[in-house]
């Protein structure tokens, strides 16, 4: 009997290992599970910023030159352009049998012309919406509403689209995307990493920890506001930040004018340092800006906490509150500096001790490996109905 050549996958992605991010997070769990179900893979992704570290993995990595913004991300319309456009091209020269698209839409929009080109479908992982994201960002409104038709176009010509929870899924079906073509996916964290066992950060004082992106719909300034109040009892409490985004110099400005001293700005940094200090915080704090279009994001870093054993505090209200709340993974706070204080001192007042249940509850529910698996199943799946149809 004749052996079945093994499927051929291409994942075109700005953001992938070994650089730091859920997405790239999330990628290499796809990625991981894929070759473990017998796929070829290769990832068409951005050549490494200089010094960055070493990542030669089993399957095939393509790295292209991209522009970087002064923090050497790729981040902006014209550093995301200056991958897509000439990723397009890369993939018209690559063969495949499915091709997976990562956000934004601009880069969607390159896998689907492509894939319109050489007639082979694309998958479409859907972290999140792009265009409810922007609602809370001051673009103008045409920049939004182009934004909006691009992500629809994307997302209808998808063969399949991969969400990473059930309100995405409903985002998602928005663009008048069939149901039987979304497929949820699940999301989380490599629990190998972010896990109860490993280094602890020595601190000279109580912090709490706030890790990944810094974006105006997040509003992570609310702790810093809240910080103030809080010192006031506990006069050494501090806020440790790692990470990057669009908010990272307005939250700069705001410490030094509310809270001198007491909130460090770290970087982005490892995930086993990231873990080290989440370990050692008296909560990890998580907040989306209510009314923003955004309420139904549930944010890795949720469970990136809880799987350390820390205690969250969520500011905000929809489906990342509920999530904190119904499976007691901290406190849930309504997106005002004094409910966000009277959580931070609660944690102060009371050391928590509900760590291992809280780990337990990440590994069985919240594992970026079961996640990735189920995701490569459904990019395996596609490809294997178009080419027996």
């Amino acid at each position: 009997m004749r052996q079945q050549k093994p499927l051929r996958v291409v994942v075109a992605t700005r953001l992938f290992a070994p650089e730091v991010g859920a997405a790239a997070f999330r990628l290499k769990a796809l990625v991981d599970g894929l070759v473990e179900q017998g796929a070829e893979v290769k990832v068409l992704t951005t050549k490494l910023p200089a010094g960055g570290p070493v990542f030669k993995p089993s399957y095939r990595l393509s790295r292209w030159p991209v522009l970087r913004d002064p923090g050497g991300y790729v981040r902006g319309y014209v550093q995301y352009l200056s991958f897509d456009v000439p990723v397009f091209f890369r993939l018209l020269l690559t063969r495949a049998d499915v091709v997976v698209s990562e956000p934004p839409p601009t880069t969607g929009v390159a896998v689907a012309l492509s894939s319109a080109l050489r007639r082979r479908p694309f998958v479409y992982y859907a972290a999140d919406v792009w265009s409810e994201a922007m609602s809370a960002m001051e673009v103008p409104a045409v920049v939004k509403k182009v934004m909006g038709t691009v992500e629809g176009a994307v997302l209808r010509r998808a063969t399949n689209v991969l969400a990473v929870s059930d309100p995405v899924a409903v985002q998602v079906a928005k663009f008048k995307v069939p149901a039987k073509r979304i497929r949820v996916v699940g999301n989380g964290v490599d629990t190998a990493v972010f896990g109860p066992k490993g280094d602890c950060a020595a601190a000279a004082n109580p912090y709490f920890v706030y890790t990944g992106t810094m974006s105006e719909w997040q509003g992570a300034g609310i702790f810093i506001e809240a910080l103030r109040e809080v010192r006031s009892k506990f006069p050494d409490a501090q806020i440790r930040f790692f990470g990057q985004g669009t908010d990272e110099d307005q939250l700069k400005t705001l410490a030094e004018r509310l809270a001198p001293g007491a909130v460090h700005f770290g970087g982005v940094v490892p995930p086993a340092e990231a873990a080290a200090w989440i370990r050692g915080a008296a909560g990890a704090l998580v907040s989306i800006k209510p009314g923003q279009g955004y309420d139904f994001a549930k944010p890795t870093k949720i469970y990136a906490a809880a799987g350390c054993g820390t205690p969250v505090i969520f500011a905000g209200q929809g489906d990342g509150a509920a999530l904190v709340t119904e499976n007691a993974l901290g406190i849930a706070a309504a997106y005002s500096v004094t409910e966000v204080a009277k959580a931070m001192g609660a944690l102060l007042a009371a050391p928590d001790s509900d760590g291992e249940r809280r780990s337990n509850w990440v590994i069985k529910h919240a594992s970026l490996q079961a996640s990735g698996r189920l995701a490569a199943a459904e990019v395996l799946r596609t490809a294997r109905v178009s080419t027996n149809s």
